[in-house]
C-alpha cells in the first residue's frame, strides 16, 4: 500500500456496495456478479424498485435471509442463500442467458482482477495454477447488459494498482467499463480517459495518482466519496 493513502479512511466492501446502488435507476433490471456486487442488493434506496437477476435461474433476487430462515433452494450466482422479491421468477438456466445475451439487462454490476484505460475488463483469471478460473456468465454480460460498472478495491493486497494502462490479465471483455467504484474512488471511463468524479475524504490527486497506473483527470467539480456505517 502506498504511503501516501495510509491514512486515508478507506470505504469498506459494504460501503463500495452501498455507493454502487445509490445510482442504480429505478425500475431497472440489474444483474449482480459474484463477489463483492451481490452486496449491493441489500443497500437499495427507499422507494426504488430494481429487480435483480443471477445468472443461475432468478429474476427479483431479495435480500439475504436471517439466520436460521435460509432456503436450501434459493441461491445465487454466488452460491450464497438469498431470498426472493414479492413478483420474483424462477427458470432454468438457458433462459438466464437469453435474457443476458438478448440485451434485456440495463446494467451489470461485476467484480475485476484488473481495469484498463479504455474499460477493458479482466475479471476472470490471474492465470495463477493454485486458482482455477472462473469465467462463469461475466463474458456474456460484459457483452449483453447495457451498461457494466465495477465495483473493487483500488489496489491489490500488496499494493500494486488495479487499474492499469492495459490489463496484464486475460480480458473478458474489451472497452465495456464505464464506471469504477473503489474504495477510494468514483471513476468514469470516457472516451477522453479516466475521470475522477469523486475521492475519498483527505485524499489528494497526488496519491490517488500513485496508485493508479493510468493517469486520471478530474471532473470540474470532485465530489467526496463517502458512505454510512453500513451493516
Amino acid at each position: 500500500m502506498s504511503s501516501m493513502t495510509e491514512s486515508v479512511a478507506r470505504l469498506s466492501r459494504r460501503q463500495i456496495a452501498w455507493r454502487a446502488a445509490q445510482d442504480i435507476e429505478n425500475g431497472w433490471y440489474v444483474n449482480l456478479g459474484i463477489g463483492l456486487p451481490t452486496l449491493a442488493a441489500s443497500y437499495v434506496p427507499d422507494g426504488r424498485e430494481i429487480v435483480f437477476h443471477s445468472e443461475n435461474g432468478l429474476l427479483g433476487v431479495g435480500t439475504y435471509p436471517k439466520p436460521g430462515e435460509e432456503d436450501p433452494d434459493l441461491i445465487n450466482a454466488t452460491k450464497e442463500y438469498v431470498t426472493l422479491a414479492k413478483g420474483a421468477s424462477v427458470f432454468k438456466h438457458s433462459d438466464s442467458f437469453t435474457m443476458i445475451r438478448g440485451g434485456h439487462l440495463d446494467l451489470a454490476l461485476l467484480g475485476a482482477f484488473e481495469v484498463s484505460l479504455k474499460g477493458d475488463l479482466a475479471n476472470w483469471t490471474t492465470e495463477d495454477p493454485n486458482f482455477p478460473p472462473g469465467v462463469g456468465g461475466a463474458m456474456d454480460l460484459a457483452v449483453g447488459a447495457k451498461r457494466i460498472r465495477v465495483l473493487m478495491e483500488h489496489t491489490t493486497r500488496k499494493g500494486e494498482p488495479k487499474i492499469r494502462n492495459s490489463c496484464k490479465y486475460p480480458l473478458t471483455a474489451s472497452s465495456v467499463v464505464k464506471r469504477l467504484y473503489t474504495d477510494l474512488a468514483v471513476i468514469d471511463v470516457t472516451e477522453d480517459g479516466l475521470l475522477v468524479v469523486e475521492m475519498a475524504e483527505g485524499l489528494t490527486r497526488e496519491a490517488l495518482q500513485d496508485v493508479t497506473e493510468a493517469p486520471l483527470t478530474y471532473a470540474a467539480t470532485v465530489g467526496v466519496l463517502k458512505a454510512p456505517a453500513v451493516a
